[in-house]
């Protein structure tokens, strides 16, 4: 049987590092690829990685890719009123789209990254068939990323590894140092890696070359208590910036392009029971309605009890609880258990 050809995600950091010399230590085939977007504030070392791994690295221009496909995604979905994850994009589209495409072009027949994520009933026999692959949590609960990969069809997760599904954080930093293995970009940004400032608007604004275009703050029965400079600025849910004097925090309740409106209420009557679904991945049983499922609205929610039932193109999603900030864009992701069902973006 042909040993499997692995290609591994470089991106420079230890977790990447790390999946790639767990990944030499097993099997005979192994190549990096590193890839560009065109927003690096720094270039990566590539001759540092191969230095360290002992396998050859090919940078790979995605910038390209990742401008039409992110980029424009991210603008575009802020530009409607709602508020885009570009990062499940990039994954879905970029990571394991473009890039897997060039490992496959190059004799890949696994791409593997370092997401702390679980992949179930992985084949790594280029001679088999794709079995039914679903995504599960991965160990370490503060790093766990099935929320970002929950876009991946099941033929995409065929073809993956996650060399630190069984791993933690804590433990994957004290493996590095115990192999001399050192990051080429120590530090790990936990924002948007294109936008380097923090600073959404302008970021928008000076890909658009677009004037803000101010308007009225209205509460929930309409009344005018302030005026915006651009919705562009603001997400459901948000409280900073409103700057709108009340007897408690206004925060923002809905977006209205069309009339370029922002609708504000107080704390109370921000949560919401009920949202609709599109775009829907889905990887599991097929059936009408699932009870008691857990549903997250972001990345950084809990999870809530909730009903999901579809009706395609659509879903609906009912939370047992209300829930505070449904947010439009967003993605919802569907759990049982550690397993993902599947995931849509909110309306």
């Amino acid at each position: 049987m042909k040993a499997p050809v692995i290609a591994v995600a470089l991106s420079g950091g230890v977790d990447s590092l790390v999946s790639g010399y767990l990944l030499k230590q097993k099997y005979k085939n192994v190549f990096g690829l590193h890839f560009t977007t065109g927003y690096e504030k720094d270039p990566t070392d590539v001759a540092m990685l191969e230095k360290q791994l002992g396998f050859p690295v090919t940078c790979i221009d995605l910038s390209k890719n990742f401008e039409k496909k992110v980029i424009r995604y991210f603008i575009n979905t802020y530009l409607e009123g709602k508020t885009p994850n570009p990062c499940i994009i990039c994954n879905k589209e970029i990571k394991f789209g473009e890039l897997l495409k060039h490992a496959q072009n190059m004799g890949a027949d696994f791409l593997a990254t370092g997401h702390y994520a679980t992949i179930v009933n992985p084949v790594f026999s280029p001679d088999k068939k794709i079995s039914h692959c679903y995504l599960e949590k991965g160990i370490d609960p503060l790093k766990d990323q099935s929320y970002f990969l929950s876009l991946l069809s099941c033929n995409q997760l065929g073809k993956i590894i996650f060399p630190l599904a069984g791993m933690v954080k804590k433990d994957v930093k004290k493996f590095a140092r115990s192999k001399q293995i050192a990051p080429v970009h120590p530090s790990e940004s936990q924002d948007i890696c294109f936008i380097h400032d923090k600073n959404f608007s302008s970021f928008i604004l000076k890909k658009q070359g677009a004037v803000p275009e101010p308007g009225n703050i209205v509460d929930l029965t309409g009344k005018t208590v302030g005026h915006h400079k651009g919705l562009h600025k603001f997400t459901i849910g948000q409280r900073r910036g409103i700057d709108c004097p009340a007897g408690q925090p206004y925060y923002v309740k809905r977006i209205d392009i069309k009339n370029n409106t922002l609708e504000v209420c107080f704390k109370k009557d921000l949560a919401k029971k009920k949202f609709t679904i599109d775009q829907i991945n889905w990887n599991f049983s097929n059936q009408k309605t699932f009870r008691d499922i857990i549903t997250k609205i972001r990345y950084s929610h809990k999870g809530a009890a909730s009903t999901l039932t579809f009706k395609w193109p659509l879903g609906e999603v009912v939370f047992d609880e209300p829930q505070d900030a449904i947010t439009p864009g967003q993605a919802a992701v569907f759990y049982k258990n550690d397993r993902v069902l599947g995931a849509g973006i909110i309306q």
